[in-house]
């Protein structure tokens, strides 16, 4: 779980003097978690409730609970771009991705993370980030930053600035998404086994929330992509080095992921369509037995109609087994249309 929110300090100091001012950053409000990376590219996870020291070495990683209501006076004080603190502070669902000289910051969408692990829903972790300091905030616990958490606790990798740090986010929400097609890819796999042997209800109802999770997944999948490839179309050469992202890699990963979604998406149809044509083979089948019953039934209705008609001359009336004669009309009559449809290969398959 992720950690509580510390006490607020009005005192904030601006997050560009981290690497001189000898004072402390102070208790951040909101703060979730906070790293700080050396810059042989380790990282010291900081702990929450406590005042973050300014040091000459490395940059600082804070990740902040948009909810709490502390949070949006602490970064308005500090001395960043006024379009960037916009963005943070946003509801806007859209993913965006904005660069200048000396600051990127943007919004995009990742998988929402419960107790047990990741789900199928989205929500938007946004950011700002500069040459020593990257701020990062959602209003739902999100996979990415978690994933993101893990691999720097554990020493899984090495930050050598901090763009790298934003690439392993983006990387990370790639995962997610990536872990999501493959549970989706077993369930079509599994779908495709059982079509013939289990029930259709349940297959149809299996199949639709699949498709329905894939759509979702490739239009937020999209979205990201697009931010991407607007930025390396605008090109980063103008953005100071430590902060130019590994633009063409990362659109490389997303474009092959778009791939596998728009395949699973593809299998999910086909899936669909055989499954909409096995059920209209059973729909067939039971409106032909129905046919069939129908047409054997018929004769000994008419048989029944006609002795039941209250007019004299009818034949039987004076004979002690006439109600026998009758049912052996009423049986002869369904096994003679019986008989007619047979040979004309009606029963054939």
């Amino acid at each position: 779980m992720e950690a509580l929110v510390s006490t607020p300090r009005s005192d904030a100091i601006d997050p560009t003097e981290l690497v001189s001012d000898p004072k402390q950053l102070g208790c951040v409000p909101g703060l979730v978690w906070a790293f700080r990376i050396h810059d042989d590219g380790t990282a010291d996870a900081l702990p929450i409730g406590e005042p973050i020291e300014s040091r000459h070495d490395g940059w600082v990683w804070l990740h902040l609970d948009l909810t709490d209501a502390r949070v949006s006076p602490w970064l308005e004080a500090l001395d960043l771009s006024r379009s960037a603190l916009g963005v943070l502070l946003s509801r806007d669902p859209h993913q965006q991705l904005h660069a200048t000289d000396s600051c990127v910051y943007g919004a995009i969408a990742d998988l929402v993370r419960q107790i047990d692990g990741a789900t199928d829903e989205f929500s938007i972790l946004r950011f700002i980030m500069t040459e020593r300091l990257l701020v990062s905030g959602r209003h739902h616990a999100l996979t990415a930053p978690h994933a993101t958490r893990t691999a720097l606790a554990d020493g899984e990798r090495k930050l050598t600035h901090v763009a790298a740090l934003l690439e392993l986010l983006v990387e990370q929400v790639a995962d997610g998404i990536d872990t999501v097609a493959d549970d989706l890819g077993e369930e079509l796999d599994q779908i495709e086994d059982d079509l013939a042997r289990r029930s259709l209800e349940f297959e149809r109802q299996k199949l639709a929330r699949v498709r329905r999770t894939s759509v979702r997944l490739h239009r937020q999948l999209s979205g990201l992509r697009a931010v991407f490839h607007r930025l390396e179309r605008q090109g980063m050469g103008d953005i100071k080095p430590s902060l130019r992202l590994a633009v063409g890699k990362l659109v490389q990963r997303l474009d092959s992921l778009d791939h596998d979604m728009l395949e699973l998406r593809e299998r999910g149809h086909r899936l669909q369509e055989e499954l909409s044509f096995v059920m209209s083979e059973q729909i067939n089948r039971h409106l032909f037995a129905l046919a069939i019953i129908t047409a054997l039934f018929l004769p000994p209705t008419f048989v029944t109609g006609v002795f039941g008609m209250n007019t004299k001359g009818l034949p039987f009336t004076d004979w002690d087994t006439a109600f026998l004669c009758a049912m052996a009309l009423c049986i002869g009559s369904s096994l003679a249309v019986y008989l007619i449809m047979r040979m004309r290969g009606m029963f054939r398959s």
